[in-house]
């Protein structure tokens, strides 16, 4: 992410926040303007948290009270620009460490790992281990399938899971990351997989919100159907991008 685009994640959260005309502070939300209030700087700070932006909340919160109550800035202009530049350098640095320090753990990882009993690497590099074979088809990359999945980092943090809302996933099996694409191709249907993807067949480097750069996934996933082609949803899929359009 640029800094141009950090700053503009930043300011239209605490532009919405304050357009919303909820004062910050401790009591409960009652009314609608309070709870929709307090449920948008919940999600902006929800968001915030999830990529490990460090901030003081209570100078955020004096930022805000000073904008509505129609105070000048304490802080200037011109270091405002400065300020917000050298956190995202110094964010960006602190990212770049990590990443560098979890892809030479997920490889340690995963040499161990494919010793496992059970666990097999393809020549991608990805691990997989069946828990259940299940005896139905098996899915194209052109398929749509319908799957239940929870997934964790490699120290049980878990980031994703359709068990937990109870609402298994539905998607074009070739518009997610490439560690599910060649993974689910393996299954049949009802059968039941471990996964273990590095970094290059999930989300590399960069990472995304919840999941640092340089991650190995793990991912228990269950293949519960199998439907045809799929036709333009618009849908963000899970661990993918939005499916384009097919002629």
């Amino acid at each position: 992410m640029s800094f141009k685009q950090w700053q503009i994640i930043l300011s239209v959260g605490v532009l919405t926040v304050m357009n919303s005309g909820c004062t910050p502070g401790a009591k409960s939300p009652k009314t609608d303007k309070e709870k929709y209030s307090y449920v948008i700087g919940y999600q902006f700070s929800k968001n915030l948290k999830s990529q490990s932006v460090d901030i003081d909340s209570g100078a955020f919160i004096a930022a805000m009270q000073d904008v509505m109550s129609g105070k000048p800035a304490q802080i200037k202009e011109e270091e405002m620009a400065q300020v917000m530049q050298k956190m995202y350098e110094e964010r960006t640095k602190k990212m770049s460490s990590e990443a560098g320090d979890n892809l030479k753990k997920g490889k340690d990882w995963l040499v161990a790992n494919k010793k496992n009993e059970g666990v097999v690497e393809t020549a991608s590099g990805l691990q997989y281990k069946v828990v259940s074979p299940g005896n139905g088809a098996q899915p194209k990359a052109t398929d749509v399938v319908v799957v239940h999945y929870r997934g964790t980092l490699l120290d049980g943090t878990e980031f994703d899971s359709s068990i937990k809302r109870n609402q298994p996933a539905e998607f074009p099996l070739n518009a997610v990351i490439k560690g599910w694409t060649e993974g689910l191709q393996l299954m049949k249907k009802g059968a039941k997989y471990m996964f273990y993807i590095p970094p290059e067949l999930a989300y590399g480097e960069q990472g995304r919100p919840s999941i640092p750069g340089n991650s190995v996934l793990q991912f228990e996933v269950e293949l519960i159907d199998i439907k045809g082609a799929p036709a333009e949803t618009g849908k963000e899929m899970p661990h993918g991008k939005k499916p384009s359009a097919k002629k």
